[in-house]
């Protein structure tokens, strides 16, 4: 019996331990778990709509690429595009090759350590080269009420963060999570995600302060960011507000005639 329990107890022991080790991995090597720039799923579409390669220098004095495509900035809106947390600007063209079609200037930026750019992402560091693009296209003499914030998946995050209490023309969030807590509960659920995580993007407490037009849109099928966080967001989201909800897309939208109409739609009722 004395033997039993024994093995028992070093049983729970090794399960104490490598819940232990387990967890210290999560906590120092949580950011390469969560951004990644090394990741390249580009598959060589060409960029068929013309941009300005420039550099926007950040208050911490990184410099980010980045995309600039002038189309008509006094006659048009300018998008903004906050991207995901895995991949370059070349993964994007997919999308912004159809930009031209919705009739919108655009500027996309790198983050900070990716596509070559110096530095090391983090909430506060993302936070940063975000507001350092909207001042780069304010001293390029677009006004704050003519540009558009768009968010893409962990972009949503810096998005909703940006958006507070300003007078942008809209904010689109695609495949929003409501925040990176519940968002990565929904991966490691047995963790104590809320005391380990240093980027919590708590998007879901910022909402209520976006008082722009916004639009969100997400996928049912969606496995990375579970569906429901969307329609939370949506239901969250101050008037006025639109949603585009799909039964098939999966978290990286497809960019076909029915999202790219929604879009159109969206940019219209801003002018």
């Amino acid at each position: 019996m004395h033997e039993k329990n024994m093995f028992i107890i070093n049983i729970l022991i090794l399960v104490l331990v490598g819940y232990l080790l387990v967890t210290l991995v999560l906590y120092f090597f949580q950011r390469n778990l969560l951004y990644y720039p090394a990741v390249n799923n580009y598959f060589g579409e060409k960029l068929n709509v013309p941009v300005e390669k420039v550099k926007i220098k950040t208050e911490d004095d990184i410099e980010l690429l980045s995309w600039y495509h002038s189309k008509n900035p006094k006659d048009y809106k300018t998008i903004l595009f906050l991207n995901g947390n895995a991949g370059t600007l070349e993964n994007r063209i997919y999308k912004i090759n159809h930009f031209k079609d919705v009739n919108v200037n655009f500027l996309i930026i790198a983050w900070r350590g990716f596509s070559g750019n110096k530095g090391k992402p983090s909430e506060k560091g993302l936070y940063e080269d975000a507001k350092s693009a909207i001042k780069w296209l304010k001293n390029k003499g677009i006004k704050e009420e003519n540009i558009i914030i768009y968010g893409e998946s962990l972009g949503t995050g810096v998005a909703a963060e940006i958006a507070q209490n300003k007078n942008f023309a809209g904010i689109i969030l695609e495949s929003p999570f409501t925040s990176m807590v519940g968002a990565a509960k929904t991966k490691y659920p047995f963790f104590p995600i809320k005391l380990l995580l240093k980027d919590k993007y708590e998007s879901d407490k910022k909402i209520k302060n976006i008082k722009s037009p916004i639009l969100i849109m997400h996928g049912e099928v969606d496995t990375l960011v579970p569906f429901w966080m969307g329609k939370k967001m949506y239901e969250l989201a101050n008037e006025p507000k639109y949603s585009y909800f799909t039964k098939y897309d999966d978290h990286m939208m497809e960019y076909n005639n029915k999202l790219l109409s929604e879009l159109q739609k969206f940019i219209d009722r801003l002018n």
